[in-house]
C-alpha cells in the first residue's frame, strides 16, 4: 500500500499554497498516536491483526484535523475513497485485460471529474491509485477485508477527532490549473502501462508499480518532479527502518510502540510539501510483511524499490517526457523554414 496524499486530499496539489518542506504539528502527532492505540493493543497478542488495524487508521492520520467538527466527516469520506477502490482493484485483478482497460478509462474519467468538481480531486489523486493498490490483493475476500479495515479505521478516527476542539480555518488554497483531457489520457496510460507490465511479468505485487505511477503523476511538472523524488526516498527510508527493526527480533511491545510512532509522525507531517507520507505507510507495510519472516527482508526491499522505480519511471515518461517532446515539436513547427 502506498497511500500518500498530504493534508486533506480533497483538492489537487496544484491548487494549494506551497507549505514548508517539512511540517511538524504536535497536536496532530498526539491525535495520530491515539488513532494507533487499538492496533497497538492488539499487536501485544496478535502482531498480524494489530499491524493490519494500524494500517486501517492511516486515512484518518493522513487527512489531518478539519477546523470544524462537521468537516471532520471527511475522514470517513477519505477512508471510503481508499477502501472501496482497493476492493474494486482486487476484483479487477482476476481479469488482467479488464483491469488494464479499467485503469486507463478511470484515469481519463477521474481527470475530467477533477476539472469540474472538488471531490474529483480525490478520485484522481487518491481513489484511482488505490484501484492500482488493489491489484496486489486479487479476489473479493482478501480485498474486502483490507477495504473494510480502511473504512472502519476511518470511522474510528472520525469519532476520536470529534473530541478535539474546533479551530480557525487556514487560508483557502490558491487556484491552480485544472487537469485537461490530454492529462487524463496520459494518466490512464501511465497506470495501465504499469499494470500491464506487472501482469505480464507476473509480479507478486502487481499494484505497487501501478500505484507508484498514479500517486506521483500530477498536472504540474514541478509537483510531479517533487513527488517522484520524494516517493523513491520515502519508500527506501521506510523499508530500511522496518528491516532494521524486524532484524532485532524485538518483543511485541516494541512493535506496538513502532506503530504508535509511525502514525503519530504520519499525522504530524501530513501538511508537509515534501512527500514524506510513503515512508510511514511503507514502514507499517514492511513490518506486517516481515515480522514473521525477517529472512525475506532483502528480497522484499528489492521488490518494493524496483517496482517503485518502475512506476515513477513510467509516470515520468507519460507525465513529463511526452509533454516535453510535444512542446519541442511545436516549437520546431513554429520556426520559419
Amino acid at each position: 500500500m502506498g497511500v500518500g496524499a498530504p493534508s486533506v486530499a480533497l483538492a489537487d496539489d496544484s491548487r494549494r499554497e506551497q507549505p514548508p518542506g517539512l511540517v511538524w504539528d504536535w497536536s496532530a502527532a498526539t491525535l495520530g498516536a491515539i488513532y494507533a492505540l487499538p492496533g497497538a493493543v492488539v499487536i501485544l497478542s496478535d502482531r498480524s491483526r494489530g499491524l493490519a488495524l494500524a494500517l486501517g487508521v492511516l486515512p484518518a492520520a493522513i487527512v489531518g484535523l478539519m477546523p470544524k467538527r462537521r468537516g471532520r466527516l471527511a475522514i470517513i469520506v477519505l477512508g471510503t475513497a481508499i477502501g472501496v477502490p482497493m476492493l474494486i482493484g482486487g476484483v479487477l485483478a482476476d481479469v488482467p485485460v479488464l483491469a488494464v482497460a479499467a485503469i486507463a478509462g478511470l484515469g481519463v474519467g477521474s481527470a475530467l471529474l477533477a476539472a469540474r468538481v472538488r471531490l474529483g480531486g480525490v478520485a484522481m489523486t487518491l481513489s484511482l491509485p488505490m484501484v492500482g493498490v488493489g491489484l496486489s490483493y486479487p479476489g473479493l475476500g482478501k480485498a474486502a477485508g483490507i477495504a473494510g479495515l480502511m473504512v472502519l479505521g476511518s470511522i474510528f478516527g472520525c469519532a476520536v477527532s470529534m473530541f478535539w476542539p474546533e479551530h480557525a480555518a487556514p487560508a483557502p488554497p490558491a487556484a491552480g490549473s485544472k487537469p485537461t483531457l490530454g492529462y487524463g489520457v496520459r494518466l490512464g496510460a501511465a497506470g495501465a502501462t504499469a499494470a500491464a507490465i506487472g501482469f505480464l511479468l507476473d509480479l507478486e505485487h502487481v499494484g505497487w508499480a501501478c500505484a507508484a505511477a498514479l500517486l506521483v503523476m500530477r498536472p504540474t511538472a514541478e509537483m510531479q518532479r517533487l513527488r517522484s523524488v520524494g516517493r523513491i526516498l520515502a519508500v527506501a527510508i521506510g523499508a530500511l527502518a522496518a528491516i532494521a527493526l524486524v532484524r532485532l527480533s524485538p518483543a511485541a511491545w516494541v512493535y506496538s510502540l513502532a506503530a504508535i510512532a509511525a502514525l503519530a509522525a504520519c499525522g504530524a507531517t501530513h501538511r508537509s510539501r515534501w512527500y514524506v507520507t510513503p515512508s510511514f505507510t511503507t514502514f507499517l507495510v514492511f513490518l506486517l510483511l516481515l515480522y514473521s519472516r525477517p529472512q525475506d527482508a532483502a528480497s522484499r526491499f528489492n521488490e518494493r524499490l524496483l517496482e517503485t522505480l518502475l512506476g515513477v519511471g513510467i509516470a515520468y515518461a507519460f507525465g513529463l517526457g511526452l509533454p516535453s517532446l510535444a512542446q519541442r515539436r511545436r516549437r520546431r513547427s513554429d520556426q520559419p523554414s
